[in-house]
């Protein structure tokens, strides 16, 4: 039996890979094996492309190569992980997809659209989500959420507000967009931990029932 692929997107700061580790551990407590990964990155090859994309300043790269990478890191991750795992009846929980490059990378730097598809059907094959989760938060509190985290990775949240803002807004085209190629549930990620992950199950029982 074919396994199920579901993503998680959104603005920074949403709460999509704390969500994720949460849909994950109910997914295997409900008897599934699930391969949880990320974007960019996800296997060995995939990280260390990540390691590029999100360490340093906003102006290391170049807005072409910035899509280039994302798109390389993702051909690695669906051909040599989520593939196998789909194929071999393995549930797979991604945090972010190609929809990020849309909105981050379209929007946020104006990269053309078209081309941005082009690259995105060479990195995935057509591959698309059984059910994507598009979580949402307030412009403030989310950008605030991001900003907070104490990591290396700020090469993105360093940009400039305008850039976030961009980034939103191309995010509900985006969303809009993918409703047309498959199911899609709306996430409120507002909200205590257990009020958002509440809401993540409901919308994956409902899409796959039996499912937890």
């Amino acid at each position: 039996m074919q396994g199920k692929f579901i993503v998680i997107e959104g603005p920074d700061g949403t709460g999509k890979t704390t969500q994720a580790r949460e849909l994950v551990q109910a997914l295997t407590v409900a008897g599934r094996e699930v391969e949880h990964v990320r974007e960019p990155g996800g296997c060995p090859s995939a990280e260390r492309i990540r390691a590029l994309l999100v360490e340093g300043e906003p102006g290391d790269l170049l807005n072409w190569t910035e899509a280039l990478l994302m798109n390389a890191a993702r051909h690695e991750l669906v051909e040599r992980v989520i593939r196998p795992a789909l194929d071999a009846g393995r549930w797979v929980v991604c945090d972010r997809y190609y929809h990020s490059t849309l909105a981050y990378q379209g929007g946020g730097l104006g990269l053309d659209v078209g081309r941005l598809g082009a690259l995105i059907e060479m990195a995935t094959g057509g591959l698309e989500p059984d059910l994507l989760l598009a979580f949402s938060l307030s412009a403030q509190d989310a950008l605030a959420r991001a900003r907070a985290r104490e990591d290396e990775e700020k090469r993105f949240e360093a940009r400039e507000d305008s850039y976030h803002a961009r980034v939103r807004a191309s995010y509900a085209q985006v969303l809009s967009d993918a409703a047309a190629r498959g199911p899609v549930a709306e996430i409120d990620a507002s909200g205590s931990l257990e009020a958002v992950r509440e809401r993540v199950l409901h919308a994956v029982a409902h899409q796959f029932e039996g499912a937890l």
